[in-house]
């Protein structure tokens, strides 16, 4: 018998060694995949018969302590030991509380509910003798009721909570007669309550109980004295749960055809380097934790080599008829994940120098690769909250979204075998060793009512929604709508700034060349020699720069292009009577190429940033904004500008996002004004002759509430738009004045920051627009409750949070929240016309096969089309944000290395969109559009002195018929000879 069980392990052996470390392949598979598009959010469903459940355990929630019979268990003495300051005592008091916690799985719409049995209610000092009916049937009323709701009990025998008098008498898990002890323990429960229940957990998170109950002492039985101990602990859980497996597997899983296995919990893990060593210590740490159990029960029956290899004899050894013994005895793996663990009870030491992670994806996969192709079901995943949180848990909300998630694409994409999912927990408890400092429960306890009042959390709703949808169904507003945008519709690109050359680059060299025409056509340089001075004023194309940026422009495909000037630059003293005239004739010149190349340029006057004030110098030093007179010199700048380059320039911007939250009240006043001063000076003297169009530019991320279904978020979103675009807004495009919600909010909080307009500068302000143009790059989320202090704003009493399923680069990627900002303009300002007027994402500028940029503009010009033509947006112009890095780091269609222009991928799938105007329907007849009319060199000059043109054309008309004259006759008097 011996040599046959020899035989057989050596089989076993020689089998797991074919596939030795096959989970290493997972972070080269996942580092591989296409970016962004495996992070983008999926939507579908999961298997029909997928397994929804909810969980509890026993200690943090029955309470009960010594009730009907109970005896103590390690938590209860833990809990009274040292410097702990609660217990478990009475807990959530599900043992009075049958009936609300039922009521709460029936509104769940769970179809499994995994709970665990109090070893110690049952058999009070831990063995059968000491039987307590009492304890067992609150149990067989538990699963009766389960019954009736058609939800299936899915039962853990042990959650950390160990029968005192065993502890005490024997030492717990670290004596080998635990072993017999608790097969007899799980004997009695299969027999009791198996007819009832399929799917069984033996032992809960067998890593927390040796390394940190008989380890570090951090859990119960907090024993902490020797440094071997958990390996020794950990042998015996394993021996225990195979003796308990395999009494179920021959008597009782003929008749019950339940499964069982034992809760494993993991962390995971990602490397610090990409070198195959970093890969080999994250392995490692892995075996460190989840395979020192899952091995020997999913592969061979023995500790992973990593393990044996560090810890040498410190690490017991099976025998060979143990590991025949342990091995294969699990139906299914039971997948612990998320706060239990992760971050908490994971040292340094066991990282191995690599970084760790909340992946759960990832963690299936390796899973699947590393022990064959398991069923997986994840038997508990979540997050927490602050104790202080109550109902308003979106923080838990989305963690729970971003597990269940990824769970869904390692199903979809990955194709892994993932049988069920555990929302944990079911009620807020007592949390193990951080007590009642956090909260995990998906219903909210109230600790200081007498009946332990439950109530729905956010999360909850969230959660009960997945389940019923069974997952995150294709809505048709998440599919990518098709058709095109109106004929006239301005696709432009946007930079902050354009290349400036006050020198002419042309004619600027004095040297004397000998070109040599005969060999290889080389220019020859003459030393000694010079050119004389050139005699003439600078043209246009002397300037070799505007050129080179009008040609990469025209290569985007775009209509329009939008820069912005420098007042500083162009009025360096701050009086309009001395400006910069090279300045100027540079911006006239490039303006006027832009045109000539069909390109319609769009001119910011004043563009904000948080670096510098770009005020001319008297200003700068004299308040900058706050100084009553800046308004009044703004508005002759912009007469300066409007007079030199209003031939050219036809759109105006006077502010380009102005509405910075680091702008105080008293200098966005001060902003408005001057905006409208400036509005006011084209309406008056330019705009009947220039025909232009003049407003100014918001910058407007969208502002999502965390949950949208919760009026309690609702209004701090709206807040935040009220205070971030509506502040300059509402004075300009709707009442004259700050919005009703900004001010009465301010008034509640005594604050008198908020200026108040006179009648004079409402009717100043007030309609001082031709359209409502935007700068979007992401969407924020928010909610009301307080839970980081870092992110909550006070004056707002706003907490903003982040969606983890969403793509950051760094900001997050929300393509949907341009549609919600391009409505609420519709819904704010009615019919206005509306240009997207800066729109882009940062990403790393030495990817010039800029993936992440591609699927950003694809996505979030899908969505403007979607605004124009299902919500029937006046959208009338799209900037994609930027033109080049080398203005705009990391955001440019255009790279550089050294000198060389580098055209990135998104430039060109940019240009194709422009090239179909947007996304047409395939198979459809083509958009008919007129073609654009070729640009007239010489038709300003009839337009603005008509006689001088004409004597001109009738000029040239002589002169060309002459030539042509003189010609002929010389032809015709060569033919003669």
């Amino acid at each position: 018998m011996s040599a046959l069980l020899a035989l057989l392990t050596l089989l076993a052996l020689t089998s797991a060694a074919a596939k030795p470390n096959a989970g290493l392949k997972t972070w080269s598979r996942f580092s591989k995949l296409p970016y962004p598009g495996d992070k983008a959010f999926l939507y579908d469903t999961f298997p029909k018969d997928f397994i929804w459940a909810v969980g509890t355990a026993a200690y943090q929630v029955e309470g009960a302590f010594e009730k009907d019979g109970k005896g103590l268990s390690i938590w209860d003495t833990f809990t009274r030991g040292g410097n702990r300051m609660a217990t478990g005592d009475v807990g959530s008091d599900s043992y009075h509380n049958i009936h609300t916690d039922m009521r709460a799985i029936k509104q769940l719409g769970v179809s499994h509910y995994r709970f665990s049995l109090s070893w110690s209610r049952i058999f009070p000092n831990g063995t059968r003798g000491s039987y307590n009916e009492i304890g067992t049937n609150y149990y067989r009323t538990l699963i009766k009721r389960l019954k009736e709701y058609r939800v299936e009990p899915v039962v853990t025998l042990y959650h950390w909570d160990l029968p005192d008098h065993l502890q005490q008498t024997l030492g717990g898990w670290s004596h080998p007669e635990l072993v017999g002890i608790f097969k007899d323990y799980a004997d009695f429960c299969f027999q009791t309550f198996g007819d009832d229940v399929k799917y069984w957990i033996t032992i809960d998170n067998p890593f927390v109980v040796a390394r940190h109950g008989y380890g570090t002492g951090v859990v119960a039985p907090g024993i902490k004295n020797d440094p071997d101990l958990p390996f020794r602990v950990g042998h015996n859980l394993l021996k225990a749960h195979a003796a308990a497996w395999h009494l179920y597997d021959r008597h009782y899983r003929p008749r019950q055809r339940g499964k069982l296995s034992m809760a494993l919990a993991s962390h995971w893990i990602k490397p610090s380097r990409t070198r195959l060593e970093s890969l080999r210590e994250c392995q490692c740490s892995l075996d460190h934790v989840l395979g020192w159990f899952a091995r020997p029960l999913f592969t061979d029956g023995d500790y992973p080599p990593c393990m044996k290899a560090r810890l040498g004899s410190r690490l017991p050894s099976f025998t060979p008829e143990e590991r025949e013994q342990v091995r294969g005895t699990a139906d299914f793996f039971a997948l612990s994940h998320g706060a239990a663990l992760s971050f908490q009870l994971i040292n340094d030491s066991l990282k191995f120098g690599q970084q760790e992670d909340l992946d759960l994806r990832m963690l299936l996969y390796w899973v699947n690769a590393e022990y064959d192709r398991p069923p997986i079901f994840v038997v508990q995943s979540g997050w927490y909250v602050l104790g202080t949180t109550k109902t308003e848990d979106s923080k838990h909300m989305y963690y729970l979204k971003r597990f269940i998630a990824e769970a869904l694409k390692s199903i979809i994409i990955d194709g892994v075998n993932v049988i069920g999912y555990t929302a944990w927990s079911l009620i807020d408890g007592f949390e193990w060793h951080r007590e009642y400092g956090i909260r995990r429960g998906l219903y909210y306890v109230d600790f200081n009512t007498l009946d332990m009042k439950r109530e729905p959390k956010t999360s909850a709703t969230f959660y009960r929604n997945v389940i019923q949808r069974n997952g995150f169904p294709e809505l048709p507003e998440n599919r990518p709508a098709q058709g095109t945008f109106p004929c006239d519709f301005a696709w432009g690109v946007s930079a902050n700034s354009i290349q400036v050359e006050t020198t002419p680059s042309q004619f600027a060299d004095p040297s004397v060349y000998l070109w040599n025409i005969s060999n290889n056509g080389e220019l020859m340089r003459l030393e000694g020699f010079s050119a004389p001075p050139v005699r003439r004023s600078a043209h246009c194309a002397d300037y070799a720069t505007i050129r080179q940026q009008v040609d990469e422009i025209r290569q985007v495909g775009v209509n329009h292009f939008h820069f912005s000037l420098n007042w500083s630059a162009v009025v360096p003293t701050g009086d309009v009577a001395h400006p910069n005239d090279t300045l100027l004739g540079y911006y006239r010149c490039f303006t006027r190429q832009l045109l000539q190349a069909n390109v319609t340029p769009v001119v910011t006057l004043w563009h904000h940033t948080r670096l510098r004030s770009s005020l001319p110098a008297p200003l700068d030093t004299a308040s900058k904004w706050l100084n009553r007179e800046t308004p009044e010199a703004f508005a002759d700048y912009a007469r300066l500008c409007y007079r030199e380059l209003g031939a050219h320039v036809k759109m105006w911007i006077t502010l380009n996002e102005p509405n910075d939250e680091m702008v105080s009240y008293q200098e966005g006043h001060q902003m408005l004004r001057a905006h409208a001063l400036a509005w006011r000076v084209y309406d008056r003297e330019f705009r009947h002759a220039q025909r232009g169009k003049v407003s100014l530019a918001l910058h407007m991320d969208w502002v999502e509430p965390a949950f949208s279904f919760s009026r309690e978020d609702v209004e701090p979103a709206k807040r935040i738009l009220d205070f971030r675009v509506g502040w300059f807004a509402e004075p300009i495009f709707g009442s004259g004045d700050y919005p009703l919600g900004m001010r009465s909010w301010l008034r509640q909080l005594n604050s008198l920051d908020l200026p108040v307009f006179n009648k004079e500068d409402r009717q100043l302000v007030k309609g001082t627009y031709d359209f409502f143009a935007i700068s979007h790059f992401s969407t924020k989320l928010v909610t009301h409750a307080m839970e980081d202090s870092y992110t909550y704003t006070a004056i707002l009493e706003v907490q903003h949070m982040i969606d983890t399923t969403w793509i950051m680069s760094p900001r997050p990627v929300v393509p949907w929240g341009l549609r919600k900002a391009l409505n609420w303009v519709r819904e704010h300002y009615r019919d206005v016309p509306v240009y997207v007027m800066a729109n882009g994402v940062q990403e790393d500028p030495a990817r010039f096969k800029d993936s992440l940029r591609v699927y950003y503009l694809y996505n979030y010009i899908n969505e403007a089309l979607k605004a124009y033509t299902l919500d029937g947006v006046n959208l009338k112009g799209y900037f994609a944000y930027a033109l080049s890095d080398q203005r705009d780091p990391g955001f440019g269609l255009y790279g550089h290395v050294h000198d060389e222009v580098i055209i990135k991928a998104s430039l060109s799938n940019y240009r194709n969109i422009i090239q179909h105007n947007g996304f047409p329907i395939p198979g459809a007849a083509p958009q008919q559009c007129p073609s654009m009319p070729q640009p007239c060199q010489g038709c300003h000059v009839l337009a603005r002195r008509p006689v001088m043109g004409f004597l001109t054309l009738v000029g040239s008309g002589v002169l060309i018929t002459l030539g042509l004259i003189i010609y002929f006759t010389a032809k015709r008097h060569k033919e003669c000879y």
